[in-house]
């Protein structure tokens, strides 16, 4: 199966280098023992969230020096990042209804992972520009939509699975998907509420379990409405429009032949 984004070992390399900063800069608060003074991780946030910009754009660079992201490829990661980021406004603010992940399930899918975690990313910041969502907050949307993305390049059977089971599978990934997106998204904010609530804040002091169930608490009280509103739009895009969506990325990728190198004619005399 041709792949937009080959990953080969320097770009493994970052993209393992980046997801396991992404991890202990997520559950952080899960690792920490109690003894330990957390708390003071609110006032490095911002340094830790611009850290973890500069390693998503070594990855993405990484990428492109390795596996020579040619002009077909940039030009389909335009297209696809242009419409995934005016999608992101149409549902915003409105019971989690964000019909962008559905689209970058099927890129993923069809591109493969290597160029899913580069849209992902990539999107994510597209989108924070449009709706002026830029803040502290976003390179770990823009880390975790790249996992988000990825995955759905990773599923197995990219050559063999079509029709009604290709459809089957991508759904329930983006369902479960569409979740872990808004449980992930969780960990970022929660350690930073404070007293503002105090059943279900982070607590440095307690244990890990407590901590845990804090979480879950959070989780159900403040995003489960969202995460459901997300996954279930993801299931309906999917299966309403993902044959057509499936079929125009699978014959732009075989026109675009990003394996094949580009070449020019001499003038003719």
């Amino acid at each position: 199966m041709t792949r937009a984004v080959p990953l080969g070992p320097r770009s493994i390399t970052a993209l393992a280098l980046v997801s396991a900063v992404g991890v202990i800069a997520f559950g952080w608060p899960f690792l920490a023992p109690p003894t330990s003074q957390v708390g003071a991780h609110a006032q490095d946030a911002p340094w830790l969230f611009a850290g973890l910009l500069v390693l998503l754009v070594a990855v993405v660079a990484a990428t492109i020096s390795e596996s020579g992201l040619g002009p077909k490829a940039v030009a389909m990661l335009g297209v696809l990042a242009a419409t995934g980021a005016a999608l992101r406004p149409l549902g915003a603010g409105t019971a989690g209804l964000e019909p962008m992940f559905f689209l970058m399930v099927l890129s993923g899918r069809v591109l493969g992972p290597g160029f899913g975690f580069v849209l992902g990313s990539v999107t994510m910041f597209a989108s924070a520009l449009l709706t002026g969502g830029v803040g502290p907050w976003m390179p770990f949307q823009m880390l975790a939509m790249g996992w988000f993305t990825m995955g759905a390049g990773l599923l197995p059977g990219p050559d063999r699975l079509r029709g009604r089971t290709e459809l089957a599978l991508l759904s329930a990934y983006g369902f479960l998907a569409a979740f872990a997106y808004g449980t992930v998204m969780n960990l970022a904010g929660w350690p930073f509420m404070g007293a503002l609530a105090s059943n279900i804040a982070f607590d440095p002091d307690a244990a890990v379990p407590a901590n845990l169930a804090r979480f879950i608490a959070y989780c159900v009280a403040t995003s489960l409405g969202w995460d459901l509103g997300r996954a279930i739009v993801t299931v309906v895009l999917t299966v309403t429009l993902g044959p057509a969506i499936l079929k125009a990325l699978r014959r732009a990728t075989r026109r675009a032949a990003f394996e094949a190198p580009v070449t020019f004619d001499a003038p003719v005399a």
